[in-house]
């Protein structure tokens, strides 16, 4: 229903903010690390939202980009994950160390998340390893965006050759910065896939 909302921060605390957009005040229920990222009191933000309806409640949840709301959404389209638990998950772990999470089957990481027991973060990973972006898993703070796609043409190959998603983006991640381009990327991952653990 509400694509964005673009106002003044008028009030942040732990978990929420109020954004006064119009003369009217919204709240929104939102991960840590949307919180941290909105300006302070006063300055303007623009927050991507989710309006979540249920029989008892209506709550609008709010994110910095559209990749955590879709990051979100993502996590309540799992059996068992609701919107807070969703909302607990995306506190607990960066979207590029969640993403990277589920990619490599990281139950240990998952769990780490408050309402997270082992048996929902082996659905989590279930569901959704297939469904994010190869190409979003990196672990430095930041990859050239062509290296970018070699490394997810390189996952996309191995794939192909038979290995597990997670097989795949674990190796190209233990090679990344030896090379960028897609042939020598699968050359060096295969390399590793023989060597094993």
């Amino acid at each position: 229903m509400y694509a964005f909302i673009e106002g003044s921060v008028a009030e942040k605390r732990q978990g929420e903010l109020v954004i006064d957009a119009g003369g009217v005040g919204y709240l929104l229920i939102c991960p840590a690390g949307t919180v941290a990222a909105a300006p302070a009191t006063g300055e303007r933000f623009r927050c991507y939202t989710h309006l979540s309806v249920r029989e008892d409640a209506m709550e609008l949840f709010g994110f910095a980009s559209r990749e955590e709301r879709g990051m979100f959404l993502k996590l309540c389209g799992v059996t068992g994950v609701g919107p807070r638990t969703a909302l607990g998950v995306l506190s607990a772990l960066p979207l590029r160390d969640l993403t990277l999470a589920l990619a490599l089957g990281d139950l240990n990481a998952l769990a780490r998340a408050p309402g997270i027991g082992k048996k929902t973060a082996q659905r989590l990973v279930l569901e959704l390893k297939d469904k994010v972006e190869a190409g979003e898993v990196t672990v430095g703070q930041s990859a050239a965006p062509v290296a970018m796609g070699a490394q997810q043409e390189a996952v996309q190959a191995l794939v192909s050759l038979g290995y597990s998603s997670a097989e795949a983006a674990r190796a190209i991640n233990q090679v990344r910065e030896q090379a960028d381009k897609t042939d020598q990327l699968i050359m060096l991952a295969l390399k590793q896939l023989d060597i094993g653990p």
